[in-house]
Order: structure tokens, then C-alpha cells, then sequence
């Protein structure tokens, strides 16, 4: 609080000039504590032509027009005034040396007002000066403050010089004054306005948020005057408002509205900026896939699986369930097969999980190779027919040929009614049928080629006394064992008889012959049971002659079981449908 001390009263004592016309100085207002004294400084001036014996003068009260009658302060002449200036008013100057300073006592409310001086020289040499002061009575001290108070430069305030703060905006200034000897003393106040630029007070720290979840950014600022405060991100305005605080409302967020937000806040007198990171919490998103997706045996695969999500996933490569690379927290992962072979070939799988869900992306690896015939790979002999059986494994497909060499005949896969191909993934399997075969069969060679090279085995012969049991199935051997056990009996019978008759004409016969037969039939290849059922046509192509051999033996079939196919490279389970034994 600041006090102030009335100074001593003075006279202005102003000497007469010659200035040629009627005018007078006084201040055009002055302000005086109600109960006080104050004195109004007046100096005056006539013509020089003008030599008047005695100057007198007049102090009016709101008027300057004495027709007016205004009340009269103070008179020379007369010493007669307004009732209300009575004992209260005197001149201080001296009227001859043109100085007409006033001097009112007691000051009161009502003598607050307009103060106007005539000049009488006598005669009709009386002028009333448009100059005026105004008195203000007042009760507490008038603080003047400057039209703008800006913090932290230096300001006065009623002879007070000091530098206000932004904390003083708002806070009341005080000045006291008091007369010496005497019990009078006033207290004025006055608030401080005080400037100052925004400085930004309130603001949410690093937000957290789910995918699809509503997120509330709030910005406070403190200024005088209040700020502008504008939300942004990426030097775009979302939202701006003179305020002192503003929201920012995010509903149902996603992973393209994570990032910063900067808040701006800005007046007259300067600007303040803070951010606030903004984080979307979602589920990985479908991995894609990109690098090698075909490859030569030997050459090196390169898989790169990425995705985006928040936090960083875990990301892993799988084939058939097997774990072959994987990674935690990043967003890519790389595979890498130094010499990819044919077993590499097959579907993989990425998957991307963090704890908000999990996603997978299915893609394939094509190895290409050379063929390679398998050891499966062979021919057996059925009754009159030899089928022979090509496994080739490889990438591309592969064109598969038989070759007879004694025959001088090769024959391929377009030959269908020969050779029959299914292929399943990387697995062709070829069949060639030759009927009239079995007591002399030939040399087959099975050769496979592709773009990478070519591959030739001398297909292995499985002859028909290792065919047969597995040709004549369970229940034939069932019947076959019934059939031995039945010989047995009767030689051993036979050779009782003989003992007990003991005769040497005795002789038993040749032992009846057994004989079994079979029919071959590929499951999806109807026009291989045509081609089989041409009389000659097979025989003439490969070069066959002759016919089966007559037996004397005869034969029926009847359907004795079936047994069940394991896999489609083993041929006698495949082709031996049912087979039977007849003795005659």
C-alpha cells in the first residue's frame, strides 16, 4: 500500500506582463479532499492601453455571465458573496499585479464546480475570461493509473514508480493521505489491470486410449487479456476459441488419429505452446507378406512378413505348426532359407498378436527341382499283366516315359491307354499296364524330365510268387490254408490205406493243381478298363505275341474280400480288388 503526504500549499506568484489583451491562465481542473483547503492559481492580462488607478476582480461560480447572476465567490469591491462561500473563500493574489489566485477553506460537496474570473478595470473596461477551472471534491485519493499496465515493465502510478508481475493483475493499490497537525487523513484504492501474455496452466499428459474408445484433450491457459487457445495436430486446426480452457473431444479413435496434438495459446501480449501424445492402443492388422515365393533348389529365400499395431507385436512364421522364426515387439520379421530344398516347398503362416488380438496371413513357398523317381517305384506280375509303377517327386511337373528296351518301344503319359498319370502336390504317379507278360516279363525304364534336368530308373520286378499272397488277400489265404490242410489229410489217409492193404499197386496221383486269378482295376481311370478289354490292340503296339496258355484246369471267379487301400504308391494293396482259388 502506498501513502502519500499532502506537500505545504504555495502561491504561485505570477508577474504582471504586458501582454497587450484580456486573457488569464488557470488549470482546467483540480481536485481537493472533502474538509480541506484549496487554492484555484489564476493570472490575468488587458490591454496595455489600459492604465486603471485600482484593478479590481470578480470569481463566479458556474456562470461566467454576470446577467446570469451566478453565485459569487469572491469580490473585491464589495466583499459581498453567495451564502455558500461565506468565511470559506479569499483571494490569495494581488490584483494589481494581475495575479487573482483563489482560496477556498472547508471544503464541502456543493462547492464542487466550474470557477470563472472577471477582470474589472472600471467602467466599461470589465471582461469575464472564458477560462475556467473545475473543482472536484473527492473523500478518498485519486490514484491515476496509466491506461495499460503491462507485467514486468516499469509503470507510475501516482508519483509511485515500480514494475508490476503477472501475480498483481487483479490486486488493489492504496494511497493514504494525511495533513500534518490535524486528524485528517483519506485511503484510496485503485485495482490493478495488469497484461501479461498466456502461459499455459492445465493440460492432460501422455494419453492412453483403445482403439474405438472416446478421448478428451483439455487445455487451460492464464492471461490477461483472456487468450486464444487452438487445438492442432500436424499444422492443422481441430478447434480454436477465445476461452481459458478448451476440450478437445475424440470419439470412437483410431489408429490414424495417434500422434502429437499441439494447444496454442496466444494474446496481444505473447503465446505459449504445449503438446500432448495422443496413444492408439489396436490389435495387429492383417501381416502381409512379400519376398521370394518361388525358388530353385540351392537358391536362398527371403520371407518378410510385416504389420502395424499398438503395442508392437509378437510376429512368428510357422510351417505345419512348426516354429521357424519369430520375433517380440517389432513389426517386422524376416525369414531366411540359405539353400531352400524340396522339402521347404508348402504353405507357411505369419502371425501378428499383442494382447488386444491376433491376426495370420497364409502364403506359399515354390521350390522348383529336378525330378526324382522314388524307391517305391517298380513293376509286378499278375496272372498275365505287369503293371509298373513310376513315384516321381518334382517342380514343375514333370513328363514321365516308359521305356521297354528289348522292345525297342518307349511309350508316355499320352498314351492313355497304356499309361495312366495322377498327380497329387509334388507327387506324379505313373502306371503302365502290359498284358501276356508274366512268364517272360520285360525290362522297363522309367526316365522323368522337367526344366531342370532328367532322372531314368530301371524299374525293380516283383515276381508273381511274392505277388501272390498279397494279391489272394486274407480271406484267400484263409481258404488256401483250408485247402493245404485238405491235401495233407488226403495223402495221409492215402498212405494208411496202403500200409493196411499193403498193396504196392497203390499209387496216388499228381497233386490237383491250385490256381488263382486276379483283376487289376486303377480307382479314375475307366478308359484303362477299356483299353485292357480290346482284344489285340495292346499286343500289337508293345510288339506282344501270342497267347495265354491253354490250361486244363477251370476257374471261377467268386468274390472272396476286398482289402482296404493304404496309400496310393503301394500298388499290389491299390490294384488287387479280390482274387480266388478254385482246385479242380
Amino acid at each position: 500500500m502506498i501513502f502519500l503526504t499532502t506537500l505545504p500549499l504555495f502561491w504561485i506568484m505570477i508577474s504582471a506582463s504586458r501582454g497587450g489583451h484580456w486573457s488569464a491562465w488557470m488549470p482546467a481542473s483540480i481536485s481537493a479532499f472533502e474538509g480541506t483547503c484549496v487554492s484555484i492559481p489564476c493570472r490575468f492580462d488587458f490591454p496595455d492601453e489600459l492604465r486603471p488607478a485600482v484593478v479590481h476582480g470578480v470569481w463566479y461560480f458556474n456562470s461566467p455571465y454576470p446577467k446570469n447572476y451566478p453565485p459569487v465567490v469572491f469580490k473585491s469591491r464589495t466583499q459581498v458573496v453567495h451564502e455558500s462561500f461565506q468565511g470559506r473563500s479569499r483571494l490569495l493574489g494581488d490584483l494589481g499585479l494581475r495575479n487573482c489566485t483563489l482560496l477556498l477553506s472547508t471544503l464541502s460537496p456543493e462547492l464542487g464546480g466550474k470557477y470563472y474570473f472577471r477582470g474589472d478595470l472600471g467602467g466599461y473596461n470589465q471582461y469575464t475570461f472564458s477560462e475556467h477551472s473545475v473543482l472536484d471534491i473527492i473523500n478518498t485519493p485519486n490514484i491515476v493509473v496509466p491506461p495499460e499496465v503491462v507485467a514486468g515493465k516499469e509503470v507510475e502510478v501516482s508519483l509511485l514508480h515500480f514494475v508490476p508481475t503477472r501475480e498483481a493483475n487483479g490486486h488493489r493499490l492504496g494511497c493514504q493521505a494525511a495533513f500534518p497537525n490535524t486528524t485528517l487523513q483519506f485511503e484510496g484504492y485503485a485495482s490493478l489491470d495488469v497484461k501479461y501474455p498466456p502461459v499455459i496452466v492445465e493440460m492432460n499428459t501422455s494419453v492412453e486410449a483403445i482403439e474405438g474408445s472416446q478421448v478428451s484433450l483439455l487445455c487451460g491457459a492464464d492471461s490477461n487479456p483472456p487468450p486464444l487457445l487452438t487445438w492442432m495436430r500436424d499444422g492443422t486446426v481441430l478447434r480454436e476459441a477465445v476461452a481459458e480452457s478448451l476440450y478437445l473431444e475424440l470419439d470412437e479413435v483410431t489408429p490414424g488419429e495417434d500422434g502429437v496434438y499441439a494447444c496454442l495459446a496466444e494474446n496481444a501480449y505473447g503465446q505459449d505452446n504445449r503438446t500432448v501424445e495422443l496413444s492408439v492402443m489396436y490389435a495387429p492388422w492383417k501381416p502381409t507378406v512379400n519376398g521370394t515365393w518361388v525358388a530353385v533348389e540351392g537358391e536362398t529365400a527371403t520371407i518378410i512378413c510385416s504389420t502395424q499395431s499398438n503395442p508392437d507385436p509378437i510376429l512368428t512364421i510357422f510351417k505345419e505348426k512348426q516354429i521357424l522364426a519369430t520375433v517380440i515387439y517389432e513389426s517386422q520379421l524376416q525369414l531366411e532359407l540359405p539353400a531352400v530344398s524340396p522339402e521347404d516347398d508348402g504353405e507357411y503362416w505369419c502371425v501378428a498378436e499383442n494382447q488386444y488380438g491376433q491376426r495370420a496371413t497364409a502364403f506359399n513357398l515354390s521350390v522348383e527341382f529336378a525330378p526324382m523317381i522314388l524307391l517305391e517305384s517298380h513293376c509286378a506280375a499278375a496272372r498275365d499283366t505287369v503293371q509298373c509303377l513310376c513315384v516321381v517327386k518334382s517342380n514343375p511337373e514333370p513328363s514321365v516315359a516308359f521305356e521297354l528296351p528289348s522292345r525297342n518301344v518307349t511309350v508316355n503319359e499320352t498314351e492313355r491307354e497304356f499309361v495312366y498319370s495322377e498327380r497329387s502336390g509334388l507327387l506324379l504317379t505313373s502306371i503302365l499296364t502290359l498284358r501276356g507278360q508274366a512268364q517272360a516279363p520285360p525290362r522297363v525304364i522309367c526316365t522323368s524330365r522337367n526344366f531342370y534336368g532328367t532322372k531314368s530308373l530301371e524299374l525293380p520286378f516283383q515276381g508273381a510268387h511274392r505277388l501272390m499272397w498279397a494279391k489272394i488277400g486274407p480271406v484267400g489265404a484263409v481258404v488256401a490254408f483250408a485247402i493245404l490242410i485238405a491235401i495233407v489229410c488226403y495223402i495221409t489217409q492215402t498212405r494208411r490205406k496202403k500200409n493196411v492193404t499193403e498193396s504196392s499197386s497203390f499209387s496216388a496221383g499228381d497233386n490237383p493243381h491250385i490256381l488263382y486269378s486276379t483283376d487289376f482295376r486303377i480307382s479314375g481311370a475307366p478308359d484303362k478298363y477299356e483299353s485292357e478289354r480290346r482284344p489285340g490292340s495292346e499286343r500289337r503296339l508293345l510288339g506282344l505275341r501270342g497267347e495265354p496258355p491253354e490250361l486244363d484246369l477251370s476257374y471261377s471267379h467268386s468274390e472272396l474280400g476286398k482289402r482296404p487301400t493304404k496309400d496310393s504308391y503301394t500298388l499290389t494293396e491299390e490294384l488287387a480288388e479280390y482274387a480266388e482259388i478254385r482246385v479242380k
